[in-house]
């Protein structure tokens, strides 16, 4: 089950667009994670940069990362996840992206951190990986499945990468209420979603492309729920980030996020969702037809 937009997918080369435009800003107020955060409650005093790490290291634990395996990073962004998992770890970790900034970013970031050895980080679309069957012990896709044109190709295509018995975690929004319906598409096409799944609607899709499932977690009042917080410390560093990028840019991006913004707290959660390549797998893939909701 999910909630659509529309029925046209939006291209790879759009997708590359839109995170050249925005990531730029917000690798500077996300310290190099381009992804959401992770607040207890209104009185967790916990940074900015501090809470989007926490929401990082509670995706990534679940997929019980070993010395010397081989990761892939499905929609790397700036690269401070691919760093981290290398560094904490010690595993390799292949990142693959749409957005030349990041690319170029994730790169610099990893040559500054000396785990040249350890990452790497290419152009890629991951509805068509260049790599061999079962390459990767483990696959990352930390809210990077939600741009998909194709969520079952590309859930297809992961499965394929990964080995026997290998690992996925994925982590993404949710629709928690269909309620005001408005309010859910500004979001959806200010994040350029061609579809918002439910939580159940992600677990039947990945069961669909062949993994089992072993744990879920929605997370979303600690995480949308929590929009105010980032809102609030956002604000504090506006002058900051104004001095960098200029007056101009910081307006461009904060009206670009403005359909974010849109829904209520709780109409949209926050999926974990955690699942194995099963050893034997000889399964056929049964895609879902219902995708409304």
């Amino acid at each position: 089950m999910a909630f659509e937009v529309g029925s046209e997918a939006v291209d790879t080369a759009e997708i590359g667009r839109h995170y050249d435009e925005r990531s730029p800003i917000g690798d500077v107020l996300r310290d190099g994670q381009i992804h959401m955060w992770y607040w207890y409650d209104d009185e967790d005093d916990t940074p900015l940069a501090e809470a989007i790490h926490r929401l990082g290291r509670k995706v990534t634990d679940t997929l019980g990362l070993r010395p010397g395996e081989h990761l892939l990073d499905a929609g790397c962004g700036p690269g401070a996840t691919a760093v981290f998992l290398a560094r904490t770890y010690g595993v390799r970790v292949t990142g693959v992206t749409v957005s030349r900034f990041e690319i170029d970013t994730a790169r610099a970031r990893v040559s500054a951190a000396g785990v040249g050895d350890l990452v790497s980080v290419e152009y890629g679309d991951y509805a068509a990986l260049p790599y061999p069957d079962a390459s990767f012990d483990a696959v990352l896709a930390l809210e990077s499945l939600q741009n998909a044109a194709d969520l079952d190709v590309v859930l297809g295509e992961l499965h394929r990468v990964l080995r026997p018995g290998g690992r996925l975690t994925l982590s993404d929004f949710s629709l928690e209420s269909p309620a005001e319906p408005e309010r859910v598409a500004k979001f959806m096409d200010t994040l350029k979603l061609r579809e918002l799944p439910t939580t159940q609607g992600w677990l039947d899709r990945v069961r669909a492309a062949g993994f089992a499932v072993e744990e879920h977690t929605q997370c979303g009042p600690r995480v949308f729920g929590r929009k105010s917080k980032y809102i609030k410390a956002a604000m504090a560093r506006r002058d900051e980030v104004a001095g960098r990028f200029g007056e101009e840019a910081v307006t461009r991006f904060s009206q670009r996020h403005l359909g974010f913004f849109a829904p209520r707290p709780d109409q949209i959660g926050y999926v974990i969702v955690s699942a194995r390549k099963p050893r034997n797998d000889q399964s056929p893939r049964e895609f879902p037809r219902e995708r409304t909701r």
